[in-house]
């Protein structure tokens, strides 16, 4: 499953990011404002699953100290080539290893939901063990899909995620909920996610 998504997301790089950057009413941004308007000038960031870094790396990288890991070597090198003032390193993010309280802030857009519902909740518990106290959480998350491959955007890709009610339990035995959101946005179809935003107690 994950060599679907490295395979995948290296094929279609360039083109993820133009089609991307097509969705008008992508919220990311506005969740992103949400988080940064909460961190201190100079914060550490992760970022699990950074693709090209544009232009949430690129925003973050503005103010913080940025880490972006991401499976995909093509997405890696775009990200080097679009963010310089960021770090970037290729990795699976259900991998990382971290001391506790690494962490200002953890953000992840659009790439928990290619990561196997049964890997989920382990990474949930790694971010809230990367976090300081006080750090924050911002994620993207799916609304309910089985883990599944199918055609996207040309080439197979991986998709899973879990319910809105299970993510909200999930986060929640780590992290303190502050924002939980359903928002559809159209890609141009609709599709809609819940974007979570959790401090660490």
């Amino acid at each position: 499953m994950k060599r679907t998504v490295e395979y995948g997301c290296d094929a279609i790089a360039q083109r993820y990011l133009d089609w991307s950057s097509r969705i008008a009413d992508d919220p990311r941004l506005h969740y992103l404002a949400e988080l940064d308007g909460r961190l201190p000038d100079g914060a550490e960031v992760l970022e699990l699953g950074c693709g090209a870094g544009v232009p949430c790396s690129r925003k973050l990288a503005e103010r913080h100290g940025l880490l972006g890991v991401d499976l995909s070597r093509e997405q890696i090198e775009l990200a080097r080539a679009n963010v310089p003032r960021a770090r970037f390193e290729k990795a699976d993010m259900t991998a990382l290893d971290f001391p506790e309280g690494t962490f200002d802030g953890i953000v992840a857009f659009y790439s928990i939901l290619h990561v196997p519902r049964a890997e989920q909740p382990a990474l949930f518990a790694e971010v809230a063990h990367w976090l300081k106290p006080g750090g924050l959480f911002l994620a993207s998350l799916g609304i309910g899909t089985p883990d599944i491959t199918e055609q996207w955007l040309g080439v197979e890709m991986f998709f899973a995620s879990n319910t809105p009610a299970e993510n909200r339990a999930l986060v929640a035995q780590h992290l303190e909920i502050v924002v939980d959101d359903l928002v559809t946005m159209h890609e141009p179809d609709p599709a809609t996610f819940q974007w979570v935003l959790a401090r660490k107690g």
